[in-house]
Formats: structure tokens, sequence, C-alpha cells
């Protein structure tokens, strides 16, 4: 039955090495709009991150897997709206993704890097907070086992991992809806990361203890570690 299992062999068009750079480009540039109304970084920014953060110190952020930075400038700016001192680091392996993030205005406070988070957990960084945004889907197993690994070592205080959950009404609300986006491959892009995603009870059974899986609206997970 159509979405019963996660389709693993599904690849998006931006993760291949040979999809359009012009294309590429403005999908980067449509994800602002697109996180801001499916992702709604806004109300876990509100209700999990800044009670975590200090007022008297700068406070340190990891976002892993950043693409072209529209979450973690979100970041800087809330806070900077708060009053809070925050110092955000940006990783994600992908050239691209590092080009086109640092093509943007520059942001005080962010700082994006080229690079994987095991690199960061063997250079022994550590951070406040741990974050991603549409990350988990894109890994194999072993692959999620090493984020939240890494994770666990990198956040100090919280870790969280957004992402979509696949579901059967879901799929069909996201094609109609990205219908009007042109030129991106936020559509095709979309529904192969639904294809892809976890059920929350998928995901509850492959995650480590100490991890808890939570169900948010619409048709989303969220994965939470506090230390």
């Amino acid at each position: 039955m159509f979405l019963s299992h996660r389709d693993l062999d599904a690849v998006e068009e931006m993760d291949k090495p040979g999809c359009d750079p012009a294309t590429l480009d403005r999908t980067y540039a449509q994800f602002s709009l697109i996180n801001r109304f499916v992702a709604r970084w806004r109300r876990m920014w509100e209700r999990q991150v800044r009670p975590v953060l200090s007022t008297t110190r700068t406070n340190t952020l990891l976002d892993i897997g950043s693409g072209g930075g529209d979450v973690p400038r979100a970041f800087a700016r809330w806070a900077f709206r708060d009053g809070i001192r925050l110092s955000i680091t940006a990783i994600d392996p992908d050239e691209r993704a590092f080009a086109f993030a640092n093509s943007q205005p520059t942001t005080p406070g962010l700082t994006f890097r080229r690079a994987f988070s095991s690199e960061l957990v063997a250079e022994g960084e550590q951070y406040d907070v741990v974050t991603s945004n549409h990350v988990l889907h894109h890994l194999s197993p072993d692959e999620l086992d090493g984020l939240l690994r890494d994770s666990e070592f990198l956040s100090t205080r919280l870790a969280l991992h957004s992402d979509i959950e696949r579901t059967r009404i879901g799929y069909p609300l996201f094609s109609l809806a990205t219908l009007p986006f042109r030129g991106s491959y936020i559509r095709e892009d979309g529904l192969t990361s639904i294809r892809r995603s976890y059920l929350a009870s998928e995901l509850r059974d492959v995650v480590p203890e100490g991890w808890r899986v939570e169900r948010q609206f619409p048709f989303r997970n969220l994965l939470v570690r506090r230390a």
C-alpha cells in the first residue's frame, strides 16, 4: 500500500551531484517560506529553545545540515529580538549549500562551516543547543545512529531534530500546496522527502534511550533530548 513503508530507494534531485545549479539555488531561496509554514521553528524557539538559554552570558547553538541557512538566520533574529546573546554555528557538508549560505547577507553572530557533525565531535566542540531541520529522512540507519550519538556529545542542554512525518493526508496536501513553486525542486523533492520519512512509531523504534519522539502539527516528528 502506498506510503505504508519508507521508500529508502527514492533520491531527492537536490541530493544528486549533477542537479541544475540555478534550480538548486532557487530551492534554497524558497526554503525560508516553506519552513516558515511547515517546520514552524518560531514555536519551538519560544517553547523549547529560548527557555534553556542564559540571559547573562553568550549562548551557543549548532545547526546541523543547515542547507541554505534560513533556520539559523531565524534563530539569530529571534535571539536579538529577545535580548539573548547567541553565537550560532551552522554546518552542512555539501559545498553547494555552503556556497549559497555564504552568498547571503552576513548575519551577526552566525557562522557557516562546511563540515560533518562527527568532525566537531573529533575537535571536542560543544554547544548549549543542537538542532537540525529536515535531515533525518536523508540518513541511512547507521547515519541516523551517528547523528544522534554526535548530538549527545555536542549538546550540553538540548538537542532538537525536526522532520516530516510520512502520512497519506500530508502527501496530497503538500502536492497541492506547492504547485505554485516553479523553477525549483521544492515540490518534487518535498514529495520524495515524505516518502522517505518516518512515522512517529517507526522513529520511536530506532532512537536510543534518552531521546523522546513528539508528534507536531502539521505532520511532523520532533526528536528531543535534554541533557
